[in-house]
């Protein structure tokens, strides 16, 4: 097995540059297929030295090389670099190149999406524009000029401020850009297009007028408003919370439907897939207007944390994406509901990226080695790194916390920093020592956290002996002691929290591990009390604490913090699962605690309760998550207990489900408000019990019929999909006949049915692949279609390894037409280390094929790899 260029790259290998370029002039000639691009940078040697500069490039025609405005042939030319020998201390380097924007599938560097030009960049995607030093840790002041037909592209964007433009006699335009703001090329960006634009202007806290541009597609000026309205909140968050002001004159936005990403932070021109920009009621659900504030903030965010101090190498990737999505995380929190978004962000952690940390590809946050960049995009980097953050910001404090940002912004502003700069500043801030905390950037892994604990009634002592270790992952087997933080809190038997002292004095209820065993003991405790373990998720770990099914009741119905209450219902969750699959193994009847189904009856008839959480509580983990709980176990048994619970749940409280429906099924006008969108979803979840039960089919029908906007449309569909409903045939031709023409739309249309359960699913996602508004050249269609459909275990993980023989036939076309799309969906073929052998055996003769393609891309042969490898 064989992909070109498949060389390890190590962290500690690191170098700089042999040279720097201090700027670069940049004048494309906008074609579709022979797109003309003029590159002037000015270069500096680094040091005294005779070393040749080496710059990357691929896809490229190269057309002129000129050292100081002569003709330059002192190079060499390869499929991927152009190599120059015998330059001067500092010069003026001149190339020009060809390319083809037109038919670069990859959307990587500038292609077409649809009828606009536009670009993506990071990782490495400025190589494929012009020969260049394409590392985050060379910055560059970038003036860009882009000329191209004025009927067709009247609007002409790249970074910073926009200086000049003129008309040309040929019917062209031009238009010259200028960031004055030294950057790497990643943070490149162009566009051109005709478009709708929303205009708007936000006033910063120093008193500069800030002028805001939203660009989308003709015909959809109706959806910007929200995504507009979003960044403005976005930028008055970050001046209160973080006291970064925005320091250009203009924020442009583009949505484009062609897109790897969710959106990318381009200095002053953030391009953005169209998924999070547009909405209005009748093409966005409530989790649509959520995910659009969220992915606008974070974006916006990196403005400071991402683009002013950027990373200096692709390894140090977490040091702006797990801050940044600490950041957004936190401004949804201080927006919306700080516990719902918790839950939220705990989910992620224990559902795909637990499962990364069990699999082939498990990688630190800041990882070691690797082959291709695109593949350290991963939930580890983001996700985690984000809870390290976090852990970070437990530990010190939010006062600390803010000091050290302060220090790191004073001390790297304009630089290329690292992830232990960060660290070493928020050392600074707080006048803690983190070392042994610093082993969260180089240990992979889930640590586990076994606790039991000891109540002596005569001393009236309670004490907690807690042990953590980390499984060996890939590549790392040895694992040492991480700095842990523990929040804990102690109820007694009438649900009353207590007071936590030693010896007199009172003590945190943040408990910090150090050691592989510690023990921690409270005194003046008068009963044996019910502990509340890792309160508000405070670190990245599983928990093994044998609680009795009372004491989970006991801390669902009165728990101070909401995160406990929801993560004690997912443990009698978790605890009815592990017992049914066994149960399934023997052979044995299945049912369902008491304690489980009276929990569920008390939360829905708990009136005080924020509609939200309750909704959070009383949905079902995923059977993904689920999956997690076990060393190896059949994802039938698991789906078949889900099933039986789903069912039992239903039909116990159908009555208390009827009456939530009624109370908070909304009529009237759509709003996007907190209360608004918490009651939708308690309804909507409602409708689904209702419909599992057998009571539902009229109901969801005339929800269906009614819905004046996307979350309770699709509600109804999910209820009926959920409940294989008859009605379901007839209002998924409704909804295709009103959507076909949006793509965006559509994608729910194509993720309801890739995710449905029965038997056909398999037939029914092939001959979706023929639907007209299907494209595997759209990543969006893409994930949709295929992505939702291997995220369907039961039906994904088939037996008969259809499942995988579908999947390995769409990556390998993707491979040759996206490949950093393909990478992402094998992501469930390789994470395996649960299945039964069967199932490995299935798997591993489908990774076998892939391997032996011909022309198989860098991002799929590391994953492949490694997952044989395994």
């Amino acid at each position: 097995m064989t992909a070109p260029a498949a060389q390890e790259k190590y962290r500690l290998d690191y170098s700089a540059p042999h040279y720097w370029i201090d700027s670069i002039d940049l004048d494309f000639h906008l074609d579709d297929h022979h797109t003309r691009v003029t590159a002037i940078s000015r270069i500096r040697r680094n040091g005294e030295h005779n070393e040749p500069l080496v710059l990357d490039g691929e896809g490229l025609l190269l057309k002129k090389v000129q050292l100081d405005g002569r003709p330059f042939s002192a190079y060499v030319q390869s499929a991927t670099q152009l190599t120059l020998s015998n330059l001067p201390a500092e010069c003026v380097l001149t190339i020009e190149t060809e390319i083809d924007p037109a038919n670069n599938t990859a959307l990587e560097g500038l292609y077409k999406s649809g009828p606009a030009f536009c670009t993506q960049c990071e990782a490495e995607g400025f190589r494929r524009i012009t020969y260049y030093l394409d590392r985050p840790d060379v910055l560059a002041r970038f003036t860009t000029r882009i000329t191209a037909d004025k009927a067709q592209y009247p609007f002409l964007l790249s970074n910073g401020n926009r200086m000049a433009s003129g008309d040309l006699e040929d019917g062209r335009h031009w238009v010259s850009w200028q960031d004055p703001y030294p950057k790497p090329c990643y943070l490149f960006a162009l566009v051109a297009g005709d478009f709708d634009v929303l205009r708007d202007e936000f006033v910063t806290g120093s008193g500069r007028r800030v002028a805001l541009e939203l660009f989308v597609d003709k015909g959809n000026l109706d959806r910007a408003p929200h995504a507009m309205t979003s960044l403005k909140k976005s930028m008055a968050w970050d001046e209160q919370r973080f006291g970064l002001e925005y320091d250009l004159d203009i924020y442009m936005i583009v949505a484009v439907d062609f897109f790897n990403m969710g959106a990318m932070e381009n200095k002053g021109l953030n391009i953005f897939n169209s998924r999070f920009v547009l909405a209005n009621p009748q093409t966005a659900t409530d989790t649509d207007y959520f995910d659009i504030e969220r992915v606008i903030a974070h974006e916006y965010f990196h403005n400071w944390t991402g683009n002013r101090i950027t990373c200096r190498d692709w390894f140090q990737l977490s040091l702006k994406e797990g801050l940044t999505v600490f950041r957004d995380q936190e401004f949804s929190s201080d927006v919306g509901s700080r516990a719902v978004n918790r839950i939220r962000n705990v989910r992620i952690i224990r559902g795909p990226q637990f499962a990364e940390d069990a699999g082939p590809m498990a990688h630190p946050i800041r990882p070691d080695v690797v082959i291709e960049m695109n593949n350290f995009y991963t939930v580890t980097v983001y996700e985690k790194g984000s809870e390290v953050i976090r852990m970070m910001h437990t530990l010190l404090g939010e006062e600390a916390f803010q000091r050290g940002m302060k220090i790191y912004v004073q001390r790297h502003d304009g630089q290329a920093a690292t992830c232990e700069q960060f660290v070493q500043a928020m050392e600074a801030g707080s006048g803690r020592d983190l070392t042994q905390f610093r082993r969260w950037y180089s240990q992979a892994g889930t640590p586990v956290l076994t606790v039991r604990d000891e109540y002596d009634a005569v001393a009236q002592r309670y004490q907690l002996h807690v042990q953590q270790a980390t499984p060996p992952t890939a590549q790392q087997s040895e694992k040492l002691p991480l700095h842990i933080p523990l929040s804990i809190a102690l109820y007694d038997s009438r649900g009353a929290e207590l007071p936590l002292q030693r010896d007199g004095e009172s003590v945190s209820g943040l408990l910090e591990l150090t050691a592989a065993a510690q023990t921690f003991v409270f005194d003046a405790i008068a009963e044996r009390p019910v502990v509340a373990l890792l309160q508000e998720f405070s670190a990245p770990v599983k928990l093994d604490y044998p609680y009795q099914d009372h004491e989970l009741c006991l801390l669902l119905a009165h728990a101070r913090n909401d995160v406990v209450r929801w993560d004690a219902a997912q443990m009698l969750v978790n605890r009815f699962i592990i017992e049914a699959v066994r149960k399934q193994e023997r052979n044995e009847p299945l049912c369902v605690p008491e304690a489980l189904l009276f929990a569920y009856g008390s939360v829905l008839q708990d009136q005080k309760m924020d509609p939200a959480l309750a909704t959070e509580i009383l949905t079902l983990p995923g059977e993904g998550t689920l999956l997690e709980l076990f060393t190896s176990a059949d994802v039938d048994h698991i789906h078949v207990a889900r099933e039986f619970l789903l069912d039992a749940v239903a039909t116990r409280h159908a009555e208390l489900w009827h009456a939530a429906y009624q109370c908070h099924h909304i009529g009237g006008d759509y709003t996007t408000d907190g209360a608004a969108m918490a009651r939708r979803a308690l309804a909507n979840l409602a409708l689904l019990y209702l419909a599992r039960a057998g009571l539902g089919e009229e109901r969801v029908t005339a929800h269906y019929r009614q819905a004046n906007n996307m979350t309770d449309t699709l509600a109804a569909m999910q209820a009926a999909s959920v409940a294989d409903l008859p009605v379901l045939a007839s209002l998924l031709a409704d909804f295709e006949q009103k959507w076909q023409h949006d793509g965006l739309v559509m994608d729910n249309w194509f993720r309801l049915q890739a995710g449905r359960h029965d038997a056909q699913t398999l037939e029914r996602v092939k001959a979706l692949l023929e639907h007209p508004s299907f494209s595997l050249q759209n990543p969006n269609r893409v994930r949709a279609l295929i992505g939702s459909f291997a995220a369907n275990p039961v039906v994904f993980h088939a037996r008969d390894g259809s499942g995988y023989r579908f999947l390995r036939a769409m990556l390998t076309q993707l491979n040759s037409i996206n490949p950093q799309v393909a990478a992402r969906m094998i992501v469930p073929m390789i994470q395996f280390g649960r299945l039964d052998s069967t199932r490995k055996a299935m798997i591993r003769e489908e990774l076998q094929a892939l391997a032996q393609l011909p022309d198989l891309a860098r991002d799929l042969y590391e994953k492949i790899s490694r997952a044989l490898a395994q």
